[in-house]
């Protein structure tokens, strides 16, 4: 909180900006003296928050980044992410940089360049209960949307179409789909590639198939993906949506996967590809090995 206050301080006083948080972050900011400036919305409607916002400020982890994600349905501001968590793959930016970080994203880095910006290619999930959409069951994904048996102790069945045609079945513990973004997250835990997130694809992952020969693969953005579980499976799934909002698919529901219209742009401390590269090797080592001696 001490972090929040001294952001907040620093755009209001200093950069002459209006200052807007979540709801629970205004019911604390409230109680504290010197800090009525800060302004908030409400989250039962956020249809036009983007239009209200000229950036967005993270301060924690990667699941800051995939709550502000959650919190726009549409279009994105920027957003420019402090690592304050414990891995911080996306959190790119160090909170002791902030006023220069900050200053850059509003005045501009006064060079040719200007600032760069990633844009992270979402998912749109939409479930359907036997061919019919469900009402209120539309979700833009930053990571990946997970079908899974949960604790069934059957293998989960789910067959895989795209643009209407079967391409396969998974039985197994479930499939993930990822965007680039989400390839470092669950997916590479399964054994899925990782893929720049400037890379327009999708990743489809199956979780500990009862198979030998079913490889992950990558699939064009293109993709309209459906994941069904057919009247004849031996039990429901499990989907989850950036590893949130977990709800049950009975047999014969489904979930339909599209890229979504609105990326989320996040503002780079580097460059797109300078940034990814530092998060494989600082988060996840990536070929980290002693080198080899001379003869």
């Amino acid at each position: 909180m001490e972090e929040a206050k001294e952001v907040a301080s620093f755009l209001y006083y200093q950069e002459k900006m209006n200052v807007l948080v979540e709801p629970d972050v205004h019911d604390i900011f409230a109680r504290i003296p010197g800090f009525g400036f800060v302004q908030t919305f409400y989250s039962q409607d956020t249809s036009d928050l983007h239009e209200r916002v000229d950036f967005v400020a993270c301060l924690g982890g990667d699941g800051v980044i995939l709550h502000a994600s959650n919190l726009f349905r549409g279009a994105v501001p920027p957003v420019v992410s402090f690592n304050l968590g414990s891995l911080g793959f996306l959190t790119s930016h160090y909170f002791e940089d902030y006023r220069q970080d900050l200053r850059q994203v509003i005045h501009g880095n006064k060079t040719l360049d200007g600032v760069y910006i990633t844009l992270r290619m979402r998912l749109r999930c939409e479930i359907f209960r036997h061919g019919k959409a469900v009402p209120g069951k539309v979700f833009d994904v930053l990571n990946e949307v997970v079908v899974d048996r949960g604790s069934n102790p059957y293998l989960s069945k789910i067959e895989c179409y795209e643009h209407d045609r079967l391409i396969t079945k998974v039985q197994g513990d479930g499939v993930i789909v990822a965007t680039p973004t989400g390839s470092t997250a669950y997916s590479t835990a399964a054994g899925g590639s990782m893929v720049h997130p400037n890379v327009p694809c999708m990743l489809f992952t199956p979780i500990c198939p009862h198979s030998l020969s079913f490889r992950p693969v990558i699939l064009p953005d293109s993709a309209r993906l459906e994941l069904k579980i057919p009247e004849d499976a031996r039990s429901n799934a499990w989907v989850s949506f950036d590893g949130k909002r977990r709800q049950q698919l009975s047999r014969g529901d489904s979930v339909r996967i599209s890229m979504s219209q609105h990326p989320l742009p996040t503002v780079n401390k580097s460059d797109q590809t300078g940034d990814w590269f530092h998060s494989l090797i600082r988060c996840l080592n990536w070929n980290e090995r002693l080198d080899q001696k001379a003869l």
